[in-house]
């Protein structure tokens, strides 16, 4: 049977990579395009698909927004992330929130069709490395690093800050107030101990985060 694939991603050139990397697969189709959380909701409504590509950093609301509100839909729909945050990142948090695979978009591109098949049939596709992290939270249950302490929203927060953006760019990008991303730069600073931008962003760099 041939896999139907619909991608989001709000870099069009990206979409076309991988849109070009999957129709190569004679037994995929890529039957829709979105580029943000609008689109594919739209898309969705209209356009049966059996696998979702789904990128974490979307306009407005983020892959990880999408995966909290189809998991809480009941959505029956599969979704393999693909991004270009390192699987330390974001992985464990995609898995968690429902996703069935999360590839790196610095991978082999095969990869990626590849772990459309495994998504397509039911099973999770994850990396070695993020086999390796999973084994690691397993035997080290009481070790948490602070930033695995934050939310979706207040990590998304904390990248955007750490590299480089000014809180209203960070507003604009998100679709939220100046004033709620300030609140949101509020709970970073606190949970992680720190008490400014510069510390926000040296805490990143030192953490692999940007």
């Amino acid at each position: 049977m041939t896999v139907r694939v619909i991608l989001c991603d709000d870099h069009a050139l990206i979409r076309r990579g991988i849109r070009d990397t999957l129709s190569d697969a004679a037994d995929i189709e890529v039957v829709g395009e979105a580029g943000d959380y609008g689109e594919l909701r739209s898309l969705l409504r209209d356009t049966p698909c059996d696998v979702l590509v789904l990128d974490i950093n979307l306009p407005g609301r983020s892959g990880l927004d999408v995966l909290h509100a189809l998991k809480e839909e009941g959505s029956a729909l599969r979704v393999l992330v693909v991004s270009m945050y390192p699987e330390d990142q974001y992985a464990i948090r995609a898995l968690r929130a429902g996703a069935y695979g999360y590839v790196n978009k610095g991978s082999d591109t095969q990869l990626i069709v590849e772990a459309v098949r495994m998504v397509a049939k039911g099973r999770k596709y994850i990396t070695p490395e993020i086999a390796q992290m999973l084994a690691e939270s397993l035997s080290q249950p009481t070790t948490e690093i602070a930033h695995e302490k934050l939310s979706d929203r207040e990590l998304q927060t904390l990248v955007l800050i750490a590299s480089g953006k000014r809180l209203s760019d960070i507003a604009a990008e998100l679709t939220l107030s100046p004033k709620t991303v300030s609140v949101y730069r509020a709970r970073v600073l606190e949970k992680l101990a720190l008490t400014n931008n510069s510390e926000l962003t040296v805490y990143a760099i030192r953490n692999g985060l940007v």
